[in-house]
Formats: C-alpha cells, structure tokens, sequence
C-alpha cells in the first residue's frame, strides 16, 4: 500500500540503550557549577523540603557562596577531555557500540547539565528507536539518582506524540556479574600497591538518615554490596557514607570521620567507591585528595584510592551483561 503525498517519512524498528548518569557543570568555574548546582538542588527528589522553606536558603545563601568553592574542587580533577564523569561516561557508551548488533543505538546523557536526557531520548526516537532502554548507571537504586533520571525519562514520553515503548534497568547492586567485576577492579588494583592495606573502606555516597525510615532502599542496598564484596574477596570491608551535606542527619559511620580514626590508629587504608560505575568529583576529589589529607593529618600514612569501573574491560563486560539481559526481547541474543 502506497503512502498519501505529504505523509512524513518514520524510521522505526531500531533499540535504543540510554544511559544516564548524575551530571557535571560544563566548566570548572563558578558561573558553570552555580548553573548546574541551581538545577541539581532545585529537584524536589534531591531536596525533600517544602519549596517555601528550600528556595530562599538556596538562592540566598547556598548559590552565593558554593559555587566558588566546588569550582575550586573541580578544578583540581579537570582534564583536557573535560569532566571525568563526563568523559568516563561517554567513553561507556562509545565502548557498548555494536554489542547487540547494528539495529541497537547507544547514546548517554546526564540528568543535569549536558547531554540532557529529553534531548537524546528524542535523537534516539529520530533515528528510528521506538523501543528504548533507560539506563541509570547506579548500582544502588535511591530516589534521589536512580527515580529522578527515570522521572524525567517518563515526563519526556509525556510531550510526545509518537512515543516509545519504554523500559528502565533496574538495581544492580547484589548482580553477580556486578559484584565478579568489583571483586577482580579490586584485586588488580591491590596488586599494583606498594604496601598491603589491613583494612578496606566501601565508602558510598551518603543520603539524609530520614531516606531509610521513610522507605528508600539505599542503605540496603549499599550494606549488601558491601558485604558481597567482601565475601567474594574473603576480606571483611569497612561501610561508610561520604558527601554529608547540610545540618541534618545522614547516614552513618561517615568516611571522613571514619578516614580520622584509621588514622590515627596507624592503620594501612584501601578505599573502594562501590556506588559509583565512574570517577567523579566525589571519588577523585573528596576521596582521593581530601580523604587522604584527612587520614593523614590524623597520623596514617598508608592510603590508597582505588578507581572505579569505569570504562574498563571489567566495567563494560559487566554492562554489557546487565544491559543485554533487560533487552531479551526486543534484541536476538
């Protein structure tokens, strides 16, 4: 059957695979990161406080002041390629190019910043993907990563006429695929070292307290990763939670405060970032550099950070696993 004159030409019949991390500024400078840090903590899934009372204290005081400060921070792990998450994750995405065949298109995008999620979720609608796999990359599921990337994956549908079918990846933090690619990351960076830690530090981000009680699976699921792991390696790990923000409560024993003690004890101090599928400002910054100040301004001397999956043959095997798994299917195996 012929078409009509005037009808618009459709692709279809292509996957599309999205994944999705956090965000970065576009620059370390303070006009870059005051713009990015107003849409991350403008999110209501980030910031569980009434508006009313939220906004003044963060266009008053937190967007003043902040900025400048975490430019300095991001300065000190820019590299000519730009944000290493930015980077990290890009080059995830190029490595999983044709693993499921020519019919399947990888793309990335960050839930704040740029690539935006709308944007590449509508390249990958004109390119002829009507079926699409949201793929936030974060072990742990919590709302304020894993729902808020979805949230806006589901609200690009919403203004869309011809929509695709839609499907999300869910929490991998107990996958053995998973916890096998951890499990070797570490062992292989343990052996580069030259000293023998006694104690491994899982150190993820932190997430206010009320977060448990009020049904966020988050620090579950972080406790069972750290104990996987820790069976796989025969070693028991040290849990923590880093990037305590604000006055209220957050999940605890927290890093640095933990980073002190070990110190102090003279301990020799590994620290693994399990909850996070790339390097980052939280991990290359606020571990490896202030981290390590902090443990050793407490008397330690011994200290290594170990990096993340990345875009390691270990990282994308795993993804490739994972992902291909939630495309039975829609994807011939």
């Amino acid at each position: 059957m012929s078409l009509p004159d005037g009808h618009p030409s459709v692709a279809w019949g292509r996957v599309g695979v999205l994944l999705i991390n956090l965000g970065t500024p576009d620059a370390p400078d303070a006009g870059a990161v005051r713009r990015y840090l107003a849409e991350f903590l403008s999110d209501p899934r980030v910031v569980e406080i009434p508006p009313l009372l939220w906004k003044p204290i963060l266009h008053g005081v937190i967007l003043r002041t902040r900025p400048k400060k975490s430019a300095h921070a991001y300065s000190q792990v820019w590299s000519e390629q730009g944000s290493p998450l930015a980077a990290i994750t890009r080059a995830q995405a190029e490595a999983l190019v044709g693993s499921w065949g020519e019919r399947v298109i990888v793309d990335h995008a960050m839930r704040y910043g740029r690539p935006a999620i709308a944007d590449r979720i509508a390249a990958l609608a004109d390119q002829g993907c009507d079926r699409i796999l949201i793929a936030p990359l974060y072990p742990q599921y919590c709302a304020a990563t894993t729902a808020t990337a979805n949230d806006v994956a589901f609200a690009t549908l919403a203004g869309m006429r011809r929509q695709p079918a839609l499907r999300t990846l869910p929490a991998y933090h107990d996958d053995p695929a998973y916890i096998a690619a951890l499990k070797a990351s570490v062992e292989e960076s343990l052996t580069a070292l030259d000293f023998e830690p006694d104690t491994i530090v899982a150190s993820f981000h932190g997430m206010p307290a009320r977060t448990l009680a009020l049904g966020d699976p988050y620090h579950c699921h972080c406790s069972k990763t750290a104990r996987l792991l820790g069976e796989a390696l025969r070693r028991p790990l040290t849990l923590t939670f880093q990037s305590r923000f604000g006055r209220a409560k957050w999940l605890e024993p927290a890093t640095d405060v933990a980073l002190a003690e070990l110190g102090r004890q003279g301990r020799k101090v590994a620290v693994v970032c399990p909850g996070f599928s790339a390097d980052c400002l939280e991990t290359l910054e606020e571990i490896a550099i202030r981290g390590r100040e902090t443990f050793r301004a407490a008397g330690g001397s011994d200290f290594a950070y170990l990096s993340c999956l990345n875009a390691t043959q270990l990282g994308i095997e795993m993804l490739r696993t994972i992902i291909g798994r939630e495309l039975a299917g829609w994807v011939e195996p």
